[in-house]
């Protein structure tokens, strides 16, 4: 209720172009901290243990691409607000 509310008085503003680039650029800056903190930890986990190097590249992999598809999913319904 209160969402559309504010959706309604950002378009009557002329407002949508403003909030949905800043929506999109929030999301994109949230997904390259998540993903630089996702590659540090892995960083740090094979130094501790080299053995598990294999496991480990293939769990970052994985979030990181979580990570980068949450982001494209927002970027889009950014894009649909305009």
């Amino acid at each position: 209720m209160l969402l559309s509310t504010l959706l309604q008085a950002a378009e009557a503003a002329s407002l949508t172009g403003f909030g949905a680039a800043l929506g999109a650029g929030l999301a994109v800056i949230g997904a390259g901290i998540g993903i630089g903190k996702i590659g540090s930890s892995a960083m740090e986990g094979i130094a501790r243990q080299p053995d598990a190097a294999g496991d480990i590249r293939t769990s970052m992999i994985i979030a990181a691409a979580l990570v980068e598809g949450v982001a494209l999913f927002a970027v889009v319904v950014c894009g649909f607000i305009l």
